[in-house]
């Protein structure tokens, strides 16, 4: 089922507000934030239109957190966080997501919860391309 209204699954200008497609693995597809104050910061969007990982089947299931794992061990091989936080949200975007943030000790919201966009930190084209390229090359 594909939702209209929703960013995850019409991409384009929706998508685009917020994120930058980098590729699709099995399961998902993977944007980068485009708020990169969380250096690596990306958005792994199911393939399917579900609003809670409830309505996957368990190997469906299983399958995305395989691809989340893929996307975890990439981030952490690119930038050597110290922790990367998992935010599955959902209330007003109705589509199974999940943000994966890297954290950086004594840097910004280190020990505590991540902002969904703290509107702080925002790059150049040319930034948003070379990160973009370092991870869907990482992901392959």
């Amino acid at each position: 089922m594909v939702d209209q209204n929703c960013s995850y699954c019409t991409e384009g200008d929706l998508v685009a507000k917020f994120g930058i497609k980098i590729c699709e693995l099995d399961t998902c597809k993977v944007y980068l934030f485009k708020e990169q104050s969380h250096k690596g910061r990306v958005i792994a969007a199911h393939k399917k239109h579900v609003g809670d990982m409830t309505e996957l089947s368990a190997d469906e299931r299983s399958a995305y957190f395989e691809d989340i794992a893929k996307i975890s061990k990439a981030l952490q091989e690119i930038f050597n966080p110290q922790k990367i936080n998992y935010g599955a949200y959902g209330d007003t975007g109705h589509h199974l997501h999940f943000h994966l943030v890297p954290k950086y000790a004594n840097e910004f919201e280190w020990g505590g919860v991540f902002e969904m966009n703290s509107d702080r930190v925002y790059l150049d084209d040319a930034e948003y391309t070379e990160l973009v390229d370092t991870i869907r090359e990482a992901l392959k």
